[in-house]
Order: structure tokens, then sequence, then C-alpha cells
């Protein structure tokens, strides 16, 4: 595979650099920048800003309104959008169970919910982990029983992502408690709205509030909120989290917080001379250099050479993605010094002028220190995702 830019890959890579500078909203912008609190309001705007240039699925074939790019286009446009400063998109609906329902969702199913995940007319969320049933989701305990007019599901789901911000949650539910845990699973789509769903917070390591658990107390779900067959859901859900996995490498991330790391070693003292004037961490920026340019490579390999979608490789991503991340966030800390560890949530707030100790981004270094602890968990945690690739690509 020849990885050098041609001549109209320069030049796309410079359309989505201007598209960025003119189009992202400032405030947004200097959210990101400084690490803080995004709003539901600021990833809808980006994605209508994007959705009115005709880029509102990258990801997404022509035929679903989707940009039909290239993977090099795609991993051009995720690294330029975020070094310039955009949120990320949200995965839920775009890269989960969008892809999910263009391969085995009904003609019906997918003209009624796709167009609308274009600008987050619909906001998703995911329902699979529970208190009992994390890295080992077949155990699931969650079921919909059937009625006349449809399932009747009860059940706790945890760790749901931005759940207080959802109306739907495609969620995998148990149909037959007799069956083997894998088959007895299907995969229903939630209205989060209705009466018996209840969302409670969850507050995370660094103070924020990005994840819930949600209770289901006889709620009432269509049959035609089912996603292709009864009892298949084990099979959708391996193929929607191979896309999970992969958009968890988060490359433009890498990037984007390579470069900061760079800008505050060049920024902040140490011992009266700039931190990246010692030579300890200079071989320490260069090393995780090194290994984003390898995840790169790895992560256009593999989307270049999938033609059914992400297989166990995802796994691969997902490990070296999750590793590369925290170590950003250890060597971002690790400028800042004591400074980094005095910290408070509400220093992340957008307009909040007091941001502790030292240089302002100390309070964001650890904060994001704190977040990226989850990384090597959520999508399925390090031991998990190991576990497939000695089963699935070593065969062992």
């Amino acid at each position: 595979m020849d990885l050098n830019l041609t001549q109209e890959d320069i030049a796309f890579r410079e359309e989505v650099r201007q598209f960025v500078a003119t189009a992202l909203p400032q405030d947004i912008k200097d959210k990101v920048f400084k690490h803080q609190r995004l709003e539901n309001t600021d990833y809808i705007r980006w994605h209508h800003a994007l959705d009115d240039h005709g880029w509102g699925a990258p990801s997404w074939p022509v035929e679903f309104g989707g940009t039909g790019w290239t993977a090099l286009q795609k991993l051009i446009f995720e690294i330029e959008s975020f070094k310039g400063g955009a949120p990320r998109l949200l995965p839920f609906g775009l890269s989960m169970i969008g892809p999910v329902l263009m391969k085995y969702a009904s003609p019906e199913m997918q003209q009624r919910f796709l167009p609308r995940m274009l600008r987050i007319e619909d906001w998703w969320c995911q329902g699979y982990s529970e208190p009992g049933a994390g890295s080992d989701l077949a155990s699931l305990k969650t079921r919909a029983e059937k009625t006349p007019e449809g399932y009747v599901v009860n059940g706790q789901k945890t760790w749901t992502t931005l759940g207080q911000y959802a109306d739907w949650m495609f969620c995998l539910v148990r149909t037959d408690p007799d069956a083997k845990p894998q088959r007895g699973i299907s995969m229903l789509l939630i209205d989060m709205r209705q009466p018996g769903v209840t969302v409670r917070p969850i507050k995370t390591l660094d103070g924020g509030h990005d994840v819930n658990e949600v209770w289901l107390e006889d709620v009432k779900v269509p049959y035609e909120n089912l996603v292709g067959n009864e009892n298949e859901g084990w099979t959708y859900a391996k193929y929607l989290l191979g896309h999970e996995r992969t958009g968890i490498a988060g490359i433009g991330l890498c990037y984007r917080e390579l470069q900061i790391l760079k800008d505050l070693a060049a920024e902040v003292q140490w011992n009266g001379k700039p931190a990246n004037q010692d030579s300890r961490l200079k071989d320490k920026i260069s090393l995780i250099e090194a290994d984003i340019i390898a995840l790169e490579m790895m992560l256009l390999r593999i989307a270049s050479d999938s033609t059914q979608g992400p297989g166990p490789q995802a796994s691969v991503l997902k490990i070296r993605g999750s590793e590369v991340q925290q170590d950003l966030a250890k060597l971002q800390l690790e400028v800042m010094g004591l400074n980094g560890w005095p910290y408070s949530p509400s220093w992340l707030e957008a307009g909040s002028d007091v941001f502790g100790p030292g240089h302002e981004f100390a309070a964001a270094a650890s904060a994001n220190y704190f977040d990226m602890r989850k990384t090597t968990i959520y999508g399925g945690t390090t031991e998990v995702q190991k576990s497939i690739i000695a089963k699935q690509i070593l065969d062992v």
C-alpha cells in the first residue's frame, strides 16, 4: 500500500484545514484546547456545521447520506479536524449503531433512523454494560419479555456515556433465557424519554459527568424496534464493537494532544529554562511521537484492507490507542510538575477564570490524566482485547 500523499490528498487536507478554521465556532475551539467541559449543544453545533457542508457522516457511504471518502480521506479529516480544535464526532449514532443499521436493519428502520443521525436530531447512547456484565458482556441479565403489543424490558445498564442527553438507546437484552448466553440476546432500539427509563449520574475520577446508570422498569418496546432478527443480537454487538474499538484508537486526538504537549513543554519553565530543553523529556516526546506515527500506519492499513468491517485487528488498535492516550496525558502532567496536582472540577467549566496554581493548563492536565485511566477499560478491557487477539489472530 502506497502511504505517500498524492496532490489530490494534499489538496483535500488543505480543504479540511480551511473548513475547520472558518466553520468551527471559536468558543468551542477554546474549550477543546483548554480541556474544558463541552455541552451537548457544542457537539450539535459542530455536527450542523459539518452537515451543512455535506460532511455530516464522514465514514458513511454516499447512498446513506455520507461522503463516500476513502480510508485515507477519513483519516486526513479526523487528524486535521482534531488538530484544528474540533470536538469529536459523537460516535454512538455515526460510527456505532449507524453501521449496524446499514448492514442488518430493514429498509424501513434505516429510513426512519439514519437520516436523523446526520444532524443529531436523535441523540443516541449505548446500552451494553451492566453491573454484573462488563467485560463478560454475554452474561447480561436485562430481559425483554414478549407481549401481544411488543417487548417489555426490565433491567439495568451502566457506564452509559452521555445518556443524560439521549433520545434513543441501542440496547442488548436477553430474549431467550434458556439458550446459550450468546444465542439468547437481541438488540432493541429504546425510546429514552418514555416512562420507566431512569437515568442516574455517575461521577468519574476527574469530577465530570459523562457516564450514567440507566434503570429500565417495565419499558415498552414495539416489535418494529427489533434490529435484525431475534436472538441474533450478539452478531450485531460484535460488529458494532469492531467499529467502536477502531474509533477508540483516537489518532486525531493523539496528534492534537501531542501538539498541546509540545506547546506546554516550550512554555513551562523547569529550573529557569523551558521544559523542552530537558534531554530526558525530549526523548520521551520523540518516542511517543513515533508511537503515534506507528499507530496511524496501523490504522490506515487495517482500514484500507477491511472489506467486511473491522475484525479482530480492531483490538490491536484499541490497545495501542488507549495506551498512547494515557502516555500523552501522563507526559502533559509531568510537564506541569507539582502545579498539576491540586485540582477542582469547577476550574474546567467554561467561563471560569480560576485555574489553580502555575500554568493555566495545570488543572486540565491533572483532570485529563485522571480521565484517561478509563481508556484501557471502556470498549472492552485490555485483558479482553488480548484474549481476542490470542484466539482470533494468533489462534492459540
